[in-house]
């Protein structure tokens, strides 16, 4: 259908009709004013059937659905004589996009609607949780001709927020300008999600931004300053992320609170260091520091304060609370057996400084209750080992380390990931289509599912294609290569299993294929195994076109991607039986997938066909991996700064792939030089990727490294997402995996840390872990300054608190040395030193003292380094003279 074929000029409803298909949105008032009633409903029927071929057009038609929408809306709100029905026709989201509604020709349209109707059209447009921030012009006018109160949703108030703080004139008098400013307000700190654009101009100090705005309009009385006190109190109670929480923080520090109303809510602000994020709970604990030194805070709400805080991690806020406490017991030193209790507390805190100022401060104001020493000596039992005896000087025997304590430590490591096998392939034709409109339908996929649907597709093809293709019509039926006018306008490949299903159907699209669809090259690796997995699905369409194949040699029999070498014999010799010849690429695909297992060699060598030799040479010789070269690349600038020097591995080529390979095979065989992260990095989930060399996780890793680089040097996120899967693949763990692992615990962004530590408890669950390699790969990494020591320590605790001991020691061990003795960055060392020496104290390892620890642990000073340092060599020693002395 042309939509822009009809006549410039036609009698009644069809003159409209023209206009709105031409664009012409001026135009539609002077139009519909000469509309009857019919003559609007015939319009309206026109209307819905254009709105209805845009729809169909989809994305194709996007030029004609800008150039008719607004139009579209102006006119369909005119011909409908319900207010509903108007909200429902002005907010579709199909006829609006990112356009907005020529609100001064929509109220042409509407002016001879009375004020009760107009108002329950700002009311319903209001509601509308999708539209109404877009809509807020038009429903603030609605409100204004309808003299109605405004509505309050959230979209309105989003709506509203945007349209003052975008006005030419300053925030301030904006504001004081706006009519519905009382009634908006307010409602600043009641929406479900915190107001976007409130967020954006948050300085309390700057009179053109929110919070001072807000202070004045509550110093002028324009607003009530107890409801933005309480606004703000609620909304943080609420929670959040900070950057979510720091507007309403920051209106509580314009409006320069008076101690009264601190106290008022001093509830508040000792929940708030309870939940809250750091800096709000900063900012909380202040007010109640600041209470207390002017008596306003009884003891037992700073014990109650102080039980929430000093159980929070962050060592800042804890170091400020035991402060506090110091102070109030100077202060008052009758609260003692209402603080000291909750001193306790602390004891278990993970870092042995803040237990050692804990165990200062009870031994300052300790009494001579003996109730209260019996249960800070059975809090006490909590401590480190370095602190044990200091305890028990000050609170007795009873705080001595508890006997289960003294039990030979074990290591506890998570199982290795289990061999799940591949499900066979669909038994049915109901069964494969099922999956197979799944899997085509998905934005993503598992190998399981992809492999299983693509199997089912061959072997149900092979057995009878006229059934499976009637069964999967029309269960694709929304596929656009099967719409025959779309599918004329696209080349003939398409990706994925879509190739393969267009094939069972005859259903190719027809235009001309677009250029170089599978051509490009690049020297990431994510393109060649894109090009690889097109061949394999092009390969499988094209027999099913020619000569149905019975099944596929490359369907995994693990979820991994990996294939038993005896499976892989067994339908070699299923072909040679039914006189089949493999396909090229399939075969090529599951010598990749193959376990190299030498034992199947002769049953390899026995079929006596061409491709159980050439199987026999690759789980021998033929399929070693090519060589991996380490080099250091120098530090580059780019943009925003440099990126430091760091450890590249390039690839050597692979002389089997391309001599004996298919074309498509051969960017995967090609010799790689190490890159930049990959932007480009494909559609196809890392799993998939893995999957199709499943058994030489050292090549993957070393294509996959500067993606891991880039996490460690650079503000990346997500590279290391298919690291864990790495270490769960096949063939050996040798230095490019352990170099990625290493590189990966230094990686800017906790989560990504996460995945490094997953893939370390991998390694060290299936004894693959050389942690002696490991730890020298950090310590060149951390000389590079590509890993940071904070963010290493951080990791290794992570490690470590799964009950990892004896391994992250053993990782520690061979670090150390380097910030000790070394010129890697010293900051961040005594973290390290800290996790080393829980470990020794978890583990009972007596290994000889890191290289340098001697020298720190005596260097003069109370600095975290030599705090740690000393406690690590003690610990060390201690287990060294045996169980008698404390260690395990």
């Amino acid at each position: 259908m042309n939509l822009t074929s009809a006549p410039e000029q036609a009698p009644g409803h069809e003159a409209a009709l023209a206009a709105v298909r031409n664009g012409r949105t001026a135009e539609l008032p002077s139009l519909l004013m000469l509309l009857d009633r019919t003559q609007r409903r015939e319009l309206l029927v026109g209307l819905k059937e254009l709105r209805a071929d845009l729809r169909a057009e989809g994305w194709d038609g996007w030029q004609q659905r800008d150039l008719m929408s607004p139009a579209l809306v102006v006119a369909g709100a005119g011909c409908h004589t319900g207010a509903a029905a108007a909200a429902a026709w002005i907010g579709a989201r199909d006829m609006r996009r990112w356009q907005q509604v020529p609100v001064a020709i929509m109220l042409d349209v509407l002016a001879d609607r009375d004020g009760q109707w107009l108002g329950d059209l700002a009311h319903r447009l209001a509601a509308r949780a999708s539209t109404a921030e877009q809509d807020y012009a038009l429903i603030s006018e609605l409100v204004r001709l309808a003299g109605c109160p405004m509505p309050t949703t959230d979209g309105c108030v989003e709506g509203w927020a945007a349209a003052v703080g975008t006005s030419r004139a300053p925030l301030a008098l904006a504001l004081r300008r706006d009519p519905h400013v009382g009634t908006l307000v307010p409602c600043l700190f009641e929406t479900a999600e915190p107001v976007r654009f409130f967020g954006w101009r948050c300085d309390p100090d700057d009179p053109h931004h929110w919070p001072a705005a807000l202070a004045g309009l509550a110093a002028d009385g324009i607003v009530d300053r107890a409801v933005l006190l309480d606004g703000c109190t609620a909304r943080l109670l609420r929670g959040g992320k900070y950057t979510q929480l720091k507007p309403y923080q920051a209106i509580w520090q314009a409006l320069r609170p008076t101690e009264e109303e601190e106290r008022e809510r001093a509830a508040d602000w000792i929940a708030l260091t309870a939940d809250a994020p750091s800096p709000v709970a900063g900012y909380a604990q202040q007010i109640l520091a600041r209470l207390a030194a002017a008596g306003h805070l009884t003891p037992g709400l700073l014990a109650e304060m102080s039980a929430a805080v000093l159980f929070r991690p962050e060592k800042k806020l804890v170091r400020a609370q035991l402060v506090l406490i110091g102070k109030e017991l100077r202060r008052d030193p009758a609260a003692a057996p209402e603080l000291l209790p909750v001193l306790g507390e602390a004891f278990g805190h993970p870092d042995t400084d803040i237990q050692e100022r804990a165990l200062k401060l009870t031994a300052l104001h300790l009494t001579d209750d003996p109730a209260l020493r019996a249960e800070l000596a059975e809090q006490a039992r909590s401590l480190s080992p370095a602190h044990r005896a200091r305890a028990v000087e000050i609170l007795g025997q009873d705080a001595a380390a508890p006997a289960e304590e003294t039990a030979p430590y074990r290591e506890i490591l998570p199982p290795p990931p289990a061999a799940v096998p591949l499900a066979p392939a669909p038994g049915t034709v109901a069964e494969t289509v099922e999956l197979v409109a799944a899997v085509i339908n998905s934005r993503t996929t598992t190998v399981e599912e992809f492999e299983r649907a693509l199997d089912g597709l061959v072997r149900h093809a092979h057995r009878d294609r006229s059934a499976l293709a009637e069964a999967l019509r029309p269960a694709l039926a929304g596929q656009w290569w099967l719409g025959p006018v779309r599918s004329r306008r696209y080349g003939g490949d398409l990706a994925g299993l879509a190739h393969v299903a267009a094939a069972v159907l005859d259903a190719h699209p027809t235009g001309e294929l677009p250029e170089a669809f599978v051509s490009w090259r690049s020297d990431c690796h994510h393109t060649a195994f894109a090009v690889a997995r097109h061949a394999r699905v092009v390969e499988a369409a094209r027999h099913i076109e020619t000569r149905p194949l019975p099944f596929l040699l490359a369907t995994p029999t693990g979820q991994t991607g990996t294939l038993d070498p005896r499976v892989l014999v067994e339908r070699l010799a299923a072909y040679r039986g039914l006189g089949e010849q493999p396909a090229p690429v399939d075969f090529a695909q599951a010598l990749l997938r193959v376990r190299r297992d030498p034992a199947a060699v002769p049953a390899a060598a026995a079929l006596g066909t061409p491709e159980g030799d050439r199987l026999a040479a690759w789980l021998e010789e033929a399929g070693e991996p090519a060589a991996i070269t380490r080099r250091t690349a120098s530090a580059v600038p780019y943009a925003y700064g440099e990126t430091p020097a760091h450890l590249v591995l390039d690839t050597a080529e692979r002389t089997t792939l391309l001599r004996e390979f298919p074309a498509a095979f051969h960017e995967l065989a090609q010799a790689r030089k190490a890159t930049d992260r990959c932007w480009d990095g494909g559609e196809d989930p890392d799993a998939l990727l893995i999957a199709a060399w499943p058994e030489d996780r050292e090549t993957l890793a070393a294509w996959w490294l500067p993606e891991v680089t880039a996490c460690a040097v650079h503000e990346g996120r997500g590279g290391l997402a298919a690291l864990p899967e790495l270490a769960a693949a096949g063939g050996p763990a040798g230095p490019a995996l352990h170099l990625a692992v290493a590189t990966g615990l230094g990686a800017r962004h906790p989560e990504d840390r996460l995945r490094a530590v997953d893939a370390l408890l991998t390694l060290a669950a299936r004894a693959e872990l050389d942690a002696r390699r490991l730890g020298g790969d950090l310590g060149e990494l951390l000389n590079l300054g590509t890993v940071k020591p904070n963010r290493l320590a951080d990791s290794l605790r992570t490690a470590a608190a799964t009950g990892a001991c004896t391994t992250t020691w053993a990782v520690l061990a061979a670090v150390l040395p380097v910030p000790l003795t070394g010129t890697a960055d010293p900051r961040g060392t005594g973290d390290l030193l800290a996790t080393a020496a829980d470990c020794v104290e978890q583990s009972g390892a007596a290994s000889p003292e890191p290289a340098g620890l001697a020298e720190a642990a005596s260097r003069p000073g109370r600095s975290r380094l030599v705090t740690q340092a000393s406690r690590l060599r003690d610990a060390l020693r201690r287990n060294a003279e045996g169980p008698a002395a404390g260690g395990r």
